[in-house]
C-alpha cells in the first residue's frame, strides 16, 4: 500500500475529499466510489498498518500469513521474521492445548471475541492480550484460514491485579479488624465473668460469716472458700499484669544458674493436689544431664506450673500426665504431654495467641482468660528458648515442648535458690562464671557510664575488656584485637548497632565474621529481639539488665568460643536469645 501511494500519488488522492463533504448523499457517493475502486485493497490495508492493535492472518494450519506494524510493536517479530512462521512462536509452553482449540473452532467457522490469554513476546516476556479472531472464507464459502486481531491489555490486567491486590488487602485489614473486635469482646466478657464468679463466692461467705450462725464446721469450710477464691482472683490479676509487661516489654528476668529439674519438681508439688483430687497420674521422666540452663527460677516454673495446670485440668478422670526432660543437643528439653480433650487441628496454629481459647464451651466449662499459653511462649523466649504445641486432634491428648539452651556452668557450681525474688533483702553477691576468666569481651556503647560500668564487671571475673564508644571504633578493634565476644548497644550515633553487626557478619567467618554478640539494648519489645537476632546477634539483653544476667549470659557464649566453636558459623546460637 505504501508503494502505490508513492507511485500513484494523484490517483490517490483524487478520492480524498477537498473538505468536509456539503451533505450526507456527497459522502455516501464516496464511499461507493471507494468500494468499487481497485484502490479499496490498498486503503484497507492502510488502516490495518495503522492500527495500534496487532492484526495478524494465518492458515488452517496456524503459519502466520501477514503481520502489521501493531503485531511488531506488541511482540517484538518484524513483518519478515514472523510471515510463514508458526503462530507457536507467540504461544506459551504451559499453554500447549490452546492454539489447536482455537484452529478446531476456526474449522467449524466459529468467531472467536474478546479472549484473554497471554502471548511470549520476542525478547521472551509475557504479554497479556485481549484476542478475537474470526475465520477467514474462499470463494466457495469454505474456511481457508483466519484472522486475528490481539489488542495489549498488560496495562489493563496490571491495574486489575493491584485494584484486586488493594481490595484483597482492605478486606484482609477489615477481617482482621473484626477479628481484633470480637476477640476483644470476648476478653472483656471472660475477665467480668472470672473476676465476677469468685468475687460473689467470696462476698457471699463473707456476709455469712458476719451474720453469723454456722457451726465450726461450716465455718471452717466458708474460711477455705473465701481463700480458695482470693487466690483465684489474685492469679487472675497476676495474669493480666504479666500480659501488660510482655506488651510493654517491660518484663525482667532474674536470672541465675538453675537445674530445670528443681523448676519441674516445684510446679508438680503444686499441682499435684489437683491431680490427685481427680484420680490423675502424675509420671516423672528426669534425665541428670538435661542441666543446667540460665533462667529465672520463678518464672520458669510459672511456664511448667501453666503447662501442668492446663494439663490436669483438660485431662479427665483417671487420666495420665506425664512430664519428661531431657538433653537435647545443646538444649534442654521440658515436655508436658496428657491423655485429655486434645486441640482441633484449625485452633493449633494459634494455641500461644493471646485472649484466644478454643471455643465458648471451654471457656464455660474451664474458665481462665485464655493468656497462660501466651505468658508462656513469651517467658521462654525471654529465655533465648522456643515452645511448640502437638495434638493429634480432639480427644487424643496433646504435648506442650519447651526447649531452653543449656547453660555453660557447671552442675558442680550450680546452687540452690529458692523461686521468689523476695527470699532476702541482703543482695548475694555477684557470681563471676569461670568461662569468662582470661575472655577477650569487647563492649560497644555510646555511653561513657555504662563502658565503664561494663569493664568493670567483666575485670572483676578476670576477663580482657576493651571498649568502644562508637560502632566505628568497634570495627577497627575486631580487626586489630580479635575479641572473643562482643557486647553492643543498638541506639548509637552515626551508625548503630544493626549496622555494625552486619559489618562484622560481612568480614566471613575465618576473618572475625562469626563473632559471638549479644545485643545489649534499651529497645526490649518483641520485635526488638526478634530484629537484633535477624540481623545476626545470637542474644538479646534489654536494659536495665542485672550485672549478673549479663555475665552470666556473656558466660553461655563463651562455651561456644571455649568449646571451639568460634569461627565456625556467623550464628553459632541465633536461637539462644
Amino acid at each position: 500500500n505504501q508503494k502505490f501511494f508513492e507511485d500513484s500519488p494523484d490517483e490517490a488522492m483524487s478520492l480524498e475529499p477537498p473538505g468536509t463533504p456539503p451533505d450526507a448523499n456527497a459522502a455516501s457517493e464516496l464511499v461507493e466510489r471507494l468500494r468499487s475502486s481497485d484502490l479499496a485493497p490498498y486503503w484497507l490495508a492502510a488502516i490495518i498498518e495503522s492500527a495500534d492493535d496487532a492484526v495478524i492472518s494465518k492458515t488452517l494450519e496456524g503459519v502466520i500469513t501477514s503481520w502489521n506494524k501493531g503485531a511488531e510493536r506488541i511482540f517484538g517479530y518484524t513483518a519478515d521474521e514472523a510471515i510463514g512462521k508458526p503462530v507457536s512462536i507467540l504461544i506459551p509452553v504451559d499453554h500447549p492445548d490452546e492454539e489447536p482449540s482455537i484452529l478446531a473452532r476456526l474449522r467449524r467457522g466459529e468467531r472467536i471475541e474478546h479472549y484473554e490469554t497471554v502471548r511470549v513476546r520476542k525478547d521472551g516476556t509475557h504479554v497479556d492480550i485481549s484476542l478475537t479472531v474470526s475465520p477467514i472464507r474462499g470463494p466457495d464459502g469454505k474456511v481457508i484460514g483466519a484472522s486475528k486481531v490481539a489488542r495489549d491489555i498488560t496495562d489493563r490486567k496490571r491495574a486489575e491485579a493491584e485494584r484486586d491486590r488493594l481490595l484483597e488487602s482492605e478486606q484482609r485489614a477489615r477481617r482482621e479488624a473484626e477479628e481484633a473486635s470480637r476477640v476483644k469482646d470476648e476478653f472483656l466478657a471472660m475477665v467480668s465473668h472470672e473476676l465476677r464468679t469468685p468475687l460473689t463466692a467470696i462476698l457471699g461467705w463473707m456476709r455469712m460469716l458476719r451474720d453469723g450462725g454456722l457451726d465450726g464446721e461450716t465455718a471452717v469450710k466458708a474460711l477455705q472458700a473465701v481463700d480458695r477464691n482470693a487466690k483465684s482472683q489474685a492469679q487472675l490479676i497476676e495474669d493480666l499484669l504479666d500480659i501488660s509487661k510482655i506488651v510493654s516489654g517491660k518484663m525482667r528476668l532474674n536470672v541465675r544458674t538453675i537445674e530445670p529439674s528443681s523448676v519441674i519438681n516445684s510446679a508438680i508439688e503444686a499441682v499435684r493436689p489437683a491431680a490427685h483430687a481427680r484420680g490423675i497420674r502424675l509420671q516423672l521422666v528426669i534425665d541428670p544431664d538435661a542441666g543446667p540452663v540460665a533462667g529465672d527460677h520463678e518464672r520458669l516454673q510459672q511456664v511448667v506450673w501453666n503447662l501442668l495446670s492446663n494439663a490436669v485440668k483438660f485431662t479427665p478422670e483417671g487420666g495420665k500426665v506425664e512430664v519428661r526432660l531431657e538433653r537435647v543437643g545443646s538444649h534442654a528439653e521440658m515436655s508436658v504431654c496428657d491423655t485429655g480433650q486434645g486441640i482441633r487441628p484449625d485452633f493449633l496454629p494459634h494455641v500461644f495467641d493471646r485472649f484466644r481459647q478454643a471455643d465458648s464451651s471451654i471457656t464455660r466449662t474451664f474458665g481462665g482468660l485464655g493468656v497462660g499459653l501466651a505468658i508462656v511462649k513469651s517467658i521462654v523466649e525471654l529465655h533465648g528458648g522456643t515452645v511448640r504445641a502437638e495434638s493429634e486432634g480432639e480427644g487424643r491428648g496433646a504435648s506442650f515442648t519447651v526447649s531452653l539452651p543449656l547453660a555453660s556452668a557447671h552442675k558442680e557450681e550450680v546452687g540452690t535458690e529458692t523461686p521468689t525474688r523476695q527470699s532476702s533483702p541482703t543482695p548475694a553477691p555477684l557470681e563471676c562464671p569461670p568461662e569468662l576468666d582470661g575472655l577477650k569481651i569487647l563492649v560497644v556503647d555510646d555511653e561513657t557510664d555504662m563502658c565503664e560500668l561494663l569493664r568493670l564487671a567483666f575485670e572483676q571475673c578476670g576477663s580482657s575488656v576493651k571498649t568502644s564508644e562508637s560502632a566505628a571504633g568497634a570495627l577497627a578493634l575486631v580487626e586489630g584485637w580479635k575479641p572473643d565476644v562482643l557486647v553492643a548497644d543498638i541506639s548509637m550515633p552515626e551508625m548503630d548497632g544493626y549496622e555494625l553487626i552486619r559489618r562484622v557478619r560481612a568480614r566471613g567467618s575465618h576473618n572475625g565474621g562469626a563473632l559471638p554478640a549479644v545485643a545489649l539494648t534499651a529497645l526490649a519489645r518483641v520485635e526488638d529481639r526478634a530484629k537484633a537476632l535477624s540481623e545476626g546477634y545470637q542474644m538479646h539483653v534489654a536494659k536495665p539488665v542485672e550485672l549478673e544476667e549479663l555475665r552470666a549470659v556473656v558466660a553461655s557464649l563463651a562455651s561456644v568460643v571455649i568449646g571451639g566453636a568460634h569461627g565456625s558459623s556467623p550464628r553459632p546460637a541465633s536461637d539462644e536469645a
